[in-house]
């Protein structure tokens, strides 16, 4: 398929964690020929092989998977670099005549190609350590007061505990003088509306957490405790993305004695859910007219 047939050439398959997006973007790349491209910010880290459920080498052995386990866990990649980098291997694909199907969880880089990426100023690093020490002092509920009195709409847009995303947000106004909401207002999308086609795998709520709780005991079973006890001795900052994935605090906690096996287990497999629910309320409020697909359930 080209960029001048008169259908789209990229497939947006977007959803919740153990949705089964992967499969469905698999079963899409073996009809069409596409290459499959990388939405979900945890699988970009080769350290979170497990963790982050990448598809087994099987799957990728099937079909052509580009931005898989190619940062490692002291990167810290933003929504432009995962744009960029996702551009260039959708360019690839057209220039074999290939179609692209981009798949994964992160609402933020769907909404970077369908709704734009801002032209945020860079903040000085001065004013980011500031805003960071100053929400380290005051704490998230009165930081997210401060933030809603200036930017209102970021501050009801970000996930609670996300004080990467908050910190991020306050400084960016106290940079500028102009809020986030303000330059993310100013945007183009990164895809034309012809190119893309927009699918949110959406299952049934109780299927989902079923789902969730079995993919962390398959987790555990195959390597997610070793992957966690590397990153522990590697002693990296907390705040980086990859030490945030859901599974690591958890299991960090067991390694260290603050947790029983059976409490981590329990805790992970809360916070998965927590985590696949915060995904569906995104999809639901950002891209609401995408058709849904719900999947037959089956074993993951």
């Amino acid at each position: 398929m080209s960029n001048n047939d008169s259908s789209p050439d990229i497939t947006l398959i977007a959803g919740p964690t153990a949705s089964g997006k992967s499969r469905l973007a698999l079963d899409l790349a073996l009809e069409s020929g596409a290459v499959i491209i990388n939405a979900d910010s945890q699988q970009l880290y080769a350290d979170l092989d497990v963790l982050s459920a990448r598809p087994s080498r099987a799957d990728e052995a099937l079909a052509e998977h580009r931005l898989y386990g190619v940062a490692d866990a002291a990167d810290a990649w933003s929504v432009g670099c995962w744009a960029e980098a996702a551009l260039d291997e959708v360019a690839k694909a057209r220039s074999q005549g290939r179609p692209s199907i981009i798949v994964g969880g992160t609402g933020l880089y769907f909404n970077a190609l369908t709704k734009g990426l801002a032209d945020i100023p860079e903040v000085p690093t001065s004013v980011r350590d500031h805003v960071q020490s100053h929400y380290d002092q005051i704490g998230e509920d009165a930081f997210r007061a401060e933030l809603r009195a200036v930017d209102p709409e970021s501050e009801q847009a970000i996930f609670p505990s996300d004080r990467q995303r908050l910190v991020r947000a306050l400084s960016v106004y106290q940079a500028s003088g102009e809020s986030l909401s303000h330059w993310k207002a100013n945007t183009r999308p990164l895809l034309h509306q012809h190119e893309w086609r927009g699918i949110i795998v959406e299952p049934e709520r109780d299927v989902l957490y079923v789902n969730c709780d079995h993919r962390v005991d398959i987790m555990l079973d195959t390597g997610a405790v070793e992957e966690v006890a590397r990153l522990m001795a590697r002693n990296l900052d907390a705040g980086l993305p990859a030490m945030k994935a859901v599974g690591v605090r958890e299991i960090a906690a067991w390694l260290s004695g603050e947790m029983s096996r059976e409490d981590a287990t329990d805790a992970m497999k809360q916070a998965t859910r927590n985590y696949a629910k915060r995904q569906l309320t995104w999809f639901r409020n950002q891209q609401r007219d995408w058709p849904r697909h719900i999947p037959a359930p089956r074993p993951l």
